[in-house]
């Protein structure tokens, strides 16, 4: 009997980068906290332009999780072309026609960088789940050097698990944090933004006691994760990233939700990551259709 190949699962050729919130948009502080020595103003902004490795880039702004498109994209034009960048594009859906449609796709093919803002993750996993913008947009970065960045709700949504409901006043009971499937750029791999500041260490510790499987990263606000290879992460900016792992935990209550306990779990391992950490993201669930 002829043993059969393993063929190989491609390898990422575009970047992502996960931001927390907040990220700094030209202020000479760190918002709401003390700066750390080497704060660099616009940083992270900054490092999502040069991921493009273009002279030109074309980025599309893509705010459709925010109530208010037409503000937050002025927001982020306006910075971007302080950076340098001379062609920057909106993308506001609020259907899933619009969502569908060709002038969507056109965009999404002409693009060198996509940055999704903030607002409601939910709105994005409905909106473009299943779309050929989705499935394009996943071919072109699995293919293509582009770069897809997104910021608080923006950010939450490339995973897979993705929060989408149950906030620090619920968080510590059993079963209590609402979780669905995202865009799934990042699988086996649950975000979390304004991690520190919201007191979220909690809520992502839950998601992973129901699938130890999975990791977690919580970022904090004007940081984010860069990732390339669709595995090796850097962390810049000037809080930290905190990553939760799940693989060796002992025992847990996340059965008993229905009981509605304190939640408990044992042997969770923690990193704390500053700028210029590396850490790989481990692949230990083998890929299949």
């Amino acid at each position: 009997m002829t043993k059969k190949s393993h063929p190989e699962c491609p390898v990422p050729a575009g970047s992502l980068i996960v931001i927390g919130g907040k990220e700094n948009k030209g202020g000479e502080e760190a918002e709401g906290r003390k700066s750390p020595n080497g704060f660099a103003p616009m940083e992270i902004l900054e490092r999502f332009v040069k991921l493009s490795d273009k002279p030109h880039p074309i980025i599309e702004v893509v705010t459709s999780a925010s109530g208010n498109g037409e503000e937050s994209f002025e927001e982020y034009k306006k910075v971007f072309e302080q950076l340098g960048v001379k062609e920057v594009s909106h993308i506001h859906h609020t259907n899933r026609q619009e969502a569908m449609g060709k002038e969507a796709m056109g965009k999404m093919e002409k693009a060198d960088a996509f940055f999704f803002s903030g607002g409601d993750q939910l709105l994005l996993t409905s909106l473009y789940g299943g779309t050929p913008f989705l499935t394009e947009l996943k071919k072109r970065y699995i293919y293509e050097n582009i770069v897809i960045g997104g910021t608080s709700a923006g950010a939450m949504a490339l995973s897979t698990p993705m929060i989408y409901a149950g906030n620090e006043e619920v968080q510590q009971i059993s079963g209590e944090i609402k979780v669905t499937t995202g865009l799934e750029f990042l699988k086996d791999v649950c975000i979390d933004t304004h991690f520190v500041h919201r007191s979220r260490f909690v809520r992502l510790a839950q998601v992973i006691s129901t699938n130890p499987m999975c990791i977690g990263i919580g970022v904090e606000e004007d940081t984010a994760f860069v990732i390339h290879d669709g595995q090796e992460g850097e962390v810049i900016g000037s809080g930290v990233v905190i990553i939760v792992s799940g693989f060796h935990i002992e025992a847990s209550n996340i059965k008993d939700f229905s009981q509605k306990k304190t939640l408990s779990i044992r042997n969770l391992k923690v990193d704390i990551l500053a700028s210029g950490n590396r850490f790989v993201i481990p692949r230990t669930n083998p890929q299949h259709v």
